[in-house]
Parts: structure tokens; C-alpha cells; sequence
């Protein structure tokens, strides 16, 4: 899994391997909107890559900002990608608003992964 050693080599686990760590996809957001306001709508990148979309550093700044925030958007179903599809959140009335500021997040899933409690920098997403 993306973000998480199966041998001990190198410390084991890390949470500086995970693939969705929110201080420095924080960080990224933020240069990306500081060079928007320097480089305004003249300069554009290629999003999603290989896609010929084009948008500003901005659209792009939001656009991360969106993948985010939807790590903790339920789904028609309730399901929030960062509980992995536990039915306790999505179904049980005293959990269902409750979300979980996990440390890092699988890359592929949104499963919260690491410290359960991490309300510092990923509690940034509010």
C-alpha cells in the first residue's frame, strides 16, 4: 500500500511517506495561489496531466484543495472515504457526523491511515 512499509527496513512505517500528508499538501495550495496572484490567468498547467485541460495556478490550487476536502464528504450512501468504509460513521446515529483526522491518507482509497487524532494540520481541511 502506498504510504506504508511492510518490512522494518528504514523505521517501518512513516507517516513521511504518505502519499496525502496535509502540511505539505498545505503548503503546495498555498505557493500555488501566491504564484497565481504573481503570474494572475497568463500562466496555466496541464490538469489533470495528459488531459489538455487547461487551468491557472488558482484552478489548480482549488482543484487540490476539492480532493481534499472530499476525503471527508460522504457519499449517497454515507460512506466517507477516510473512515474505509466502516459502517459504524455512515450508519450508527451518535458517530454518523463524527470524522476522524487521521495523520496521512492511502492514496488510492482515502483511508485515513496513522494517528486517528490529528487535529492540527488536518483539521486544516475545515
Amino acid at each position: 500500500m502506498p504510504g506504508e512499509s511492510d518490512s522494518h527496513m528504514f523505521g517501518g512505517n512513516s507517516n513521511w511517506r504518505g502519499p496525502v500528508w496535509f502540511p505539505i499538501v498545505y503548503l503546495i495550495v498555498e505557493a500555488l495561489e501566491r504564484y497565481h496572484h504573481f503570474y494572475s490567468n497568463d500562466f496555466t498547467v496541464e490538469l489533470p496531466t495528459g488531459s489538455g485541460k487547461r487551468v491557472t495556478l488558482q484552478g489548480a490550487a482549488n482543484e487540490i484543495s476539492r480532493r481534499l476536502c472530499r476525503l471527508f464528504e460522504p457519499d449517497a450512501t454515507g460512506h466517507r472515504p477516510c473512515h474505509n468504509g466502516d459502517p459504524r460513521y455512515a450508519t450508527h446515529p451518535d458517530r454518523k457526523g463524527r470524522l476522524l483526522f487521521h495523520e496521512y491518507f492511502h492514496a488510492d482509497t482515502g483511508r485515513g491511515c496513522g494517528a486517528s487524532h490529528q487535529t492540527g494540520w488536518t483539521a486544516l481541511v475545515a
